[in-house]
């Protein structure tokens, strides 16, 4: 009986670092989904009321096959809409595209933030209902549904504004000048709707629902090109996702000791006062909060989600960096609040371009950057949990 006791106390240590390092990386890929189709996309939405996941794709044109890839026929813009829970697709609304979509489900409506104007559908017909209009230069970009309010946020970052749209009648209530370039928004159910602002440096425009103008901003210091927002309402916590440090043309750190220039930025939605700032696995294009786990989530255009864990009102930390994509994607994200499952979205890449002749300057983006083409029909939804 020694013996065998000796050897269960044995086995039980040599497990617990096993057992300690699965319980400080709970979150993993639950499942994806390859789902095919062209054309490029921007946001993911999920419908935590309707059981609907949103994907709006773009327009492409007819491309040849190579000696590498297959001939891709040319797609319309249209917007995706699959089922929440096991990603099997319900349907397409041809001709509305855009950068991301929304739902406001006290209205049975859902929005694009379609160009040259959002657009307004039934969400049980999916069918089109109108398109709104918009103020010159106004091109749309990311898009919320306060339905506190049944209001409608539509940012655009060349007039640097805000358009409120109410969500019932599909009419333009405002369009509030951020004095800032919008990405994230989120609303605390209150009145009061947060956006945050990608400069170098950044911030968060406080704006004020009823009188639909902007009451303060919150700097951010250093940390700019900032993407991701996310709320902890009954804490009045923002977390919001940067991707640079320092106005443009700052070189990188050499200093080996430096904080990475990827961050959470924690701030007090009360005052702005700045909580945290914690290292993001990459650049972050969306930010996401769970209030019952106290998590943040800040997915990453490398193929990582940061999550964040609350230990208190002034106390963060780091609680998992996971990989998402083995590539470069899944860059934005969408919460389930039912399920707490967590959804992006990415393709398969080939093989990075040839790099340029000698003496000719490198591209800054695109696929001549060193990213390869997407390659047809593995455009994937990626499912992630506990």
């Amino acid at each position: 009986m020694r013996r065998l006791t000796l050897l269960l106390i044995a086995a039980i240590t040599a497990l617990a670092p096993i057992v300690l390092a699965q319980s400080t990386a709970p979150y993993k890929v639950l499942k994806t989904a390859k789902v095919g189709g062209e054309g490029g996309t921007d946001y993911i939405y999920a419908d935590t009321v309707g059981r609907r996941l949103y994907i709006t794709r773009g327009a492409t044109q007819v491309r040849e096959a190579t000696a590498t890839t297959p001939a891709v026929p040319a797609f319309e813009k249209r917007l995706t809409i699959f089922d929440l829970d096991t990603l099997e697709p319900v349907g397409v609304i041809p001709g509305v595209g855009g950068n991301g979509a929304t739902v406001c489900p006290n209205t049975g409506h859902g929005f694009t933030s379609d160009h040259p104007q959002p657009s307004m559908f039934d969400v049980k017909t999916l069918k089109l209902i109108k398109t709104i209009e918009v103020p010159e230069r106004f091109s749309a970009d990311g898009i919320y549904c306060d339905t506190s309010s049944d209001r409608v946020y539509i940012g655009s970052h060349p007039t640097k504004s805000l358009l409120v749209v109410d969500a019932r009648e599909g009419t333009v209530l405002a369009n509030v000048d951020l004095g800032g370039t919008p990405e994230q928004t989120v609303g605390d159910g209150n009145g009061t709707i947060y956006q945050v602002l990608q400069e170098r440096p950044g911030g968060v425009a406080v704006v004020d629902a009823k009188s639909m103008k902007v009451t303060a901003t919150y700097p951010f210091g250093d940390n700019g090109g900032c993407n991701g927002l996310a709320l902890d309402v009954k804490n009045q916590i923002l977390f919001a996702a940067c991707s640079v440090v320092g106005p443009p043309g700052t070189p990188p750190s050499t200093d080996p000791n430096a904080k990475p220039p990827q961050t959470f930025v924690i701030l007090s939605a009360k005052d702005g006062k700045i909580l945290e700032r914690l290292p993001l696995a990459g650049s972050s294009d969306g930010a996401a909060f769970n209030p019952e786990t106290l998590e943040a989530f800040s997915t990453q255009g490398n193929g990582t989600m940061t999550i964040v864990k609350e230990t208190s009102p002034t106390s963060f930390e780091v609680e998992q960096d996971l990989k998402t994509w083995p590539s470069n994607g899944a860059r934005t994200i969408a919460f389930d609040s039912k399920t707490a499952h967590l959804f992006a979205m990415a393709s398969e890449v080939g093989p990075p371009p040839t790099p340029p002749a000698a003496g000719t300057p490198p591209p800054t983006s695109g696929r001549g950057a060193g990213r390869g083409a997407a390659i047809p029909g593995s455009f994937t939804i990626i499912m992630v949990g506990k």
